[in-house]
């Protein structure tokens, strides 16, 4: 019968362990600079580009829109 494939690790030792582990929850993501460039790039003119096509009645209604949800909010909630 072939053995199987998958073999248990050996256990690290444990302040090894929990230093890999804190350092991984603390580092930051590394970002891919030309994606965020995109991003950004796409972001800058997503808002304008949008109004320019919106009627004034769409526009209008997004508006009233979003005045009820600000007045509907509770008091020190944010």
């Amino acid at each position: 019968m072939p053995k199987r494939s998958s073999k248990k690790r050996k256990q690290a030792d444990a302040n090894i362990l929990a230093a890999s582990i804190v350092e991984e929850a603390t580092s930051k993501p590394v970002k891919n600079p030309a994606a965020v460039a995109l991003g950004r790039l796409g972001g800058k003119k997503g808002g304008k580009a949008r109004a320019r096509k919106l009627t004034p009645e769409e526009r209008r209604g997004i508006a009233q829109k979003a005045a009820l949800v600000r007045w509907r909010k509770e008091k020190g909630s944010g």
